[in-house]
């Protein structure tokens, strides 16, 4: 690789394409071979926060994968992590926010004493496609108090309006991925 390799050819070098997952007529785009490559993981990251330095506290990660990503950026800017998890998964008082999938809802929550109101929030997730997941963690954030300082994503589908949803919040992807 060389180090004039733009980020959208790194992705689509080192990702895998999977057909037919996570059903027929779906292509899935596997990132976990650029989070296993250490040059790939690294440009991943410094890409997503680069256009928000200066402007967050704390790093939020959405399970599962934006976990990865969240804890790689926290280490790398010196901030820490705010964890945003499935429901049921976090032992104190929880913010909740239930949102719609194609199939049904689903459930968000965050530590309501784990940030102080005011704290900027920088999102990061792996993938933005219905902005379902994004929509909620967003939510959650502005109810504890804290602002969302930007989202940042690797993948963003085009043609389901994800970034529609999100309105107002500045959204930055590192690859629009066409359907």
């Amino acid at each position: 690789m060389t180090t004039s390799e733009n980020i959208s050819d790194l992705l689509d070098r080192l990702s895998k394409i999977v057909p037919d997952y996570p059903q027929p007529g779906i292509s899935f785009k596997d990132l976990t071979p650029v989070f296993a490559d250490p040059v790939g993981l690294r440009r991943m990251v410094d890409e997503l926060i680069a256009p928000f330095e200066g402007q967050f506290d704390i790093v939020a990660g959405l399970e599962a994968r934006g976990f990865v990503l969240a804890a790689a950026a926290a280490y790398a800017s010196g901030r820490g992590m705010l964890t945003i998890r499935k429901a049921g998964k976090l032992p104190r008082e929880v913010y909740r926010d239930e949102y719609t999938l194609e199939y049904g809802t689903s459930c968000l929550e965050v530590h309501k004493d784990e940030i102080a109101p005011g704290t900027r929030v920088l999102i990061l997730d792996d993938v933005l496609a219905t902005g379902g997941t994004v929509g909620s963690s967003l939510r959650l954030i502005e109810k504890t108090g804290a602002t969302v300082a930007g989202i940042g994503v690797v993948l963003e589908l085009d043609g389901l309006d994800g970034r529609g949803k999100l309105e107002g919040h500045r959204v930055h992807s590192l690859q629009v991925v066409h359907s």
